[in-house]
């Protein structure tokens, strides 16, 4: 009898180590929500800096923005007389060919002129009507507002 006392006080703590033992086999996602928190911070804060492509010094206005719901296509006119279409450099006579390759000749495509105000009326004005002989309808010019 005393054997099989024994043997029955064997098999329980043999149940009690294999619960003890038991290999846990969950994945803690708490350190990974974290990080992906923190990314999602750096991330929010550095996109609004990473928009401004070529550094022109624009002139104020007073006018309300314009809404859309596609992106864009930013022309931008540097002082010295260099032109990027987005932040590539091209060439004056180049310009209205790479802008019809670009937007696949889509004529409702917004192009958004960014011209350094110490650029004159006059050439501004010369390139918003090449644009606009080239069959695109909506151009528009970017100003800074005046609080900015």
């Amino acid at each position: 009898m005393g054997a099989a006392l024994q043997n029955n006080s064997n098999n329980s703590n043999r149940r009690s180590n294999r619960r003890r033992n038991h290999i846990m086999s969950e994945i803690n996602v708490t350190p990974m929500v974290d990080v992906m928190l923190v990314l999602l911070v750096v991330f929010m804060i550095t996109a609004p800096l990473l928009t401004v492509g070529v550094p022109v010094d624009l002139p104020k206005s007073n006018a309300n923005s314009l809404g859309g719901n596609d992106e864009p296509l930013v022309i931008t006119m540097k002082a010295d007389g260099q032109i990027y279409i987005q932040e590539t450099p091209t060439p004056a006579d180049k310009l209205i060919s790479r802008l019809i390759a670009i937007t696949n000749a889509k004529s409702d495509q917004r192009i958004f002129i960014r011209a350094d105000q110490a650029l004159s009326y006059g050439d501004v004005m010369i390139m918003m009507g090449k644009i606009a002989a080239a069959g695109f309808k909506k151009v528009a010019l970017l100003t800074k507002q005046p609080n900015s």
